[in-house]
């Protein structure tokens, strides 16, 4: 076995991933029976989802800096002591403060999964990094769908406490197994392989990224981004109620909860899907050119669940998976055009920084679409609102895009008049 092998790197990078997939992808399974059970809120308990995303997306910046120097193995094997922990005892949260902590502490082992993964992926892959970096993300966006299916029967069956207990105990051990064989390329510029893209001029230090307008500037594409996936994966269930798939009528109880059932297991295959096509697609088409066509896709997909989801359980679920399908790239182009602008030694840290915007989306998307609800009684406002901000991305993508090109064009003629 050959642990120096980049794509052995690869796969267990992404076991790792496709196990931290639930405490994200899953959670809205548990939403409906613990609020039956508890009698909190809706809001009490999405905000345990919003610290989830903060911790997830916030803890990164420090992490991925040591990632960076001390490697992956140490605190990808921390993690599987966290998402055990936190998710297994998740179960047993007999208030919301507990509730919180221990969402935290997953959140804080997923962080560290996500980022070291992410970085590995960027450093091993040079020349793909879009297709590496769709692949890793895609098992954090559909590994969900593998345990989708024993979720919902352990539920079912046991209680979503027992459900929390068992998938937190498997994919802890799973995690902790796999981190002992990771680790960074030992020497970084041998693994770029035939035909690796050029480096850049610089390779920023997570300081220098700070201090450029660039950065901002993505920052900002990806909280818009970012916030309509948010939305629906924190709400799927609520959602499903609140459109009245969910009746006193047995025939439509019943196509309720196929259709959450059925959209729970299709959206992470379609969110995984659009992860490494996307990102398979962005090294032929550009980085910005992708970004610009799936950005205004996403944007007519939540119209289209407002405008059609609400027919029928088939067409909330078909159009969950066109979300998932034009949203998962983001997690693919991101850290592919973060290694383009700032280079891949210190792509780890450099993209757990952008990462955080992942964060903010989550309080937007997850808790004031939640408490929007609330207020007018329906979620129109909060799909509109995200297809609103999916077109101004797409506006600021296509601003990069020229502004690229242009820079394209300047470099060769800066580089006549010197000779």
């Amino acid at each position: 076995m050959n642990v120096t092998n980049r794509w052995f790197q690869l796969i267990a990078s992404l076991i790792a991933m496709i196990m931290i997939a639930n405490l994200q992808y899953s959670w809205t399974l548990f939403v409906g029976p613990m609020q039956a059970a508890t009698g909190w809120k809706l809001t009490e308990i999405q905000f345990a989802f919003t610290l989830f995303i903060l911790f997830q997306t916030w803890v990164q910046p420090l992490d991925g800096w040591l990632i960076d120097r001390l490697g992956p193995r140490g605190f990808i094997s921390a993690a599987g002591l966290l998402c055990g922990l936190g998710w297994a005892g998740m179960g047993y949260a007999t208030s919301l403060p507990v509730l919180y902590t221990l969402y935290c502490l997953a959140g804080m082992g997923a962080a560290f999964v996500y980022s070291g993964s992410i970085g590995s992926a960027l450093k091993w892959f040079k020349e793909k990094r879009g297709l590496a970096a769709g692949i890793m993300a895609a098992g954090f966006g559909g590994g969900t769908a593998l345990f989708i299916p024993l979720i919902t029967s352990i539920i079912s069956k046991s209680g979503y406490q027992q459900a929390f207990l068992t998938t937190g105990i498997l994919q802890g051990a799973v995690i902790f197994i796999v981190a002992q064989v990771l680790r960074h390329p030992p020497h970084e510029e041998a693994v770029a392989g035939k035909g690796a893209a050029k480096a850049p001029v610089r390779q920023f230090t997570t300081m220098e990224v700070l201090t450029t307008p660039r950065f901002y500037v993505l920052y900002i594409m990806f909280v818009l981004m970012a916030t309509g996936g948010l939305l629906i994966t924190a709400n799927a269930g609520p959602i499903v109620k609140a459109w009245g798939l969910n009746t006193t009528n047995v025939n439509f109880l019943w196509l309720s909860m196929a259709a959450l059932t059925l959209s729970s297991t299709l959206s992470p295959i379609a969110n995984g899907a659009a992860r490494v096509s996307w990102g398979w697609a962005s090294d032929r088409l550009g980085r910005e050119n992708t970004m610009v066509l799936t950005f205004v896709l996403q944007a007519i997909c939540l119209m289209l669940v407002v405008l059609l989801g609400q027919r029928s359980g088939g067409w909330f679920a078909f159009t969950l998976v066109l979300v998932y399908f034009t949203w998962g790239q983001i997690y693919s182009l991101f850290p592919a055009v973060s290694g383009d602008y700032f280079g891949s030694k210190h792509a780890t840290s450099n993209y757990a920084v952008l990462y955080t915007a992942k964060g903010v989306a989550s309080i937007i998307g997850a808790y004031f679409g939640a408490s929007l609800f609330e207020k007018l009684g329906n979620w129109n406002l909060p799909f509109y609102g995200s297809a609103a901000m999916a077109l101004i991305a797409a506006g600021i993508a296509f601003s990069l895009k020229t502004a690229r090109e242009k820079e394209v064009v300047v470099a060769p003629q800066l580089a006549t008049a010197g000779r």
